[in-house]
């Protein structure tokens, strides 16, 4: 497994394997936990024998306000390349800050619509950091497809907007979420929680699964779902709800009732000062993909 830092280093291995296809990205901010590398099988699947799979590890600046994590968020590369060379990743792009960005950089890209609720309300400055750095996380790389896990189900669509409006050739294969035995789905932020917290955090996928068998069980009226959500999670004393939302799976947009597309439960929920999210997409007659 080859391990780049330097951008310059990075265009040269792109242009000299230009000729190996398919080539498979997958981005993510390190501390790696088994939904990453999931991310990493679909990729090698994709990528095949013939194709090569790229990693990144880069716990990206534009992402975070002043207030937020970056500088505590969970950072072990050692370990990280050991998992991703074990899951047959071939190369790994691990760039340093400035690597990415000049230090008089202005240039952004921002997504307007699908951004904007959920996540978009309590973190503005999030998506514009997601739209750019993969952006150049795209230029730098040139994949032919690249994998992102539908546990940030906004990032993904908002990813795949992007690649439509600004014309990328490259194909979003979205990864299901992985969940620990309990239920909680998988963050490198789970390990910010105190044991008490990580006890009552569980509370998030279970309101979600009770969400999914009212539906099942013939409940369309959206206002009631979200409020069964509230109230579930609000039994647990130290959660405190940032939102609970139901919207249209493919728009985002809210809705009041399920229609025969389906329904996006999503919540964002802090226990202390950790923050997570988690959401649920039902479609009628099909599975669930969240």
């Amino acid at each position: 497994m080859r391990v780049i830092t330097d951008m310059v280093e990075l265009r040269a291995w792109a242009m000299d394997h230009r000729a190996t296809r398919p080539r498979v990205l997958v981005p993510t901010m390190g501390a790696l936990h088994e939904g990453h590398l999931s991310l990493v099988d679909r990729a090698r699947i994709r990528a095949g024998t013939d194709g090569v799979v790229v990693a990144t590890i880069f716990v990206n600046p534009t992402q975070f306000a002043p207030h937020e994590d970056f500088d505590s968020y969970p950072r072990q590369a050692e370990a990280d390349l050991a998992m991703l060379e074990a899951r047959g990743c071939d190369v790994v792009v691990v760039p340093e800050r400035g690597a990415l960005y000049a230090s008089d950089a202005s240039v952004t890209i921002s997504e307007s619509a699908i951004g904007a609720g959920l996540e978009g309300v309590s973190r503005p400055h999030f998506f514009t950091g997601v739209c750019t750095v993969v952006a150049k996380l795209f230029n730098l790389i040139q994949p032919d497809a690249a994998v992102f896990g539908e546990k940030d189900y906004q990032q993904l669509a908002v990813i795949r907007r992007m690649v439509r409006d600004l014309d990328f050739p490259i194909e979003i294969i979205a990864g299901p979420t992985l969940r620990e035995v309990d239920g909680l789905a998988m963050s490198s932020r789970n390990a910010y929680l105190s044991p008490e917290e990580r006890a009552q955090a569980v509370v998030i996928s279970q309101s979600l699964d009770a969400a999914r068998a009212a539906m099942e069980e013939g409940m369309v009226d959206v206002s009631t779902l979200l409020s069964r959500v509230e109230k579930q999670i609000a039994t647990q004393p130290l959660a405190r709800i940032d939102y609970v939302a139901g919207v249209h799976p493919d728009t985002l947009e809210p809705i009041d009732s399920v229609g025969d597309d389906g329904l996006l439960i999503a919540v964002g929920v802090f226990f202390g000062k950790t923050r997570l999210i988690d959401n649920l997409c039902w479609r009628r007659n099909l599975s669930d993909a969240g």
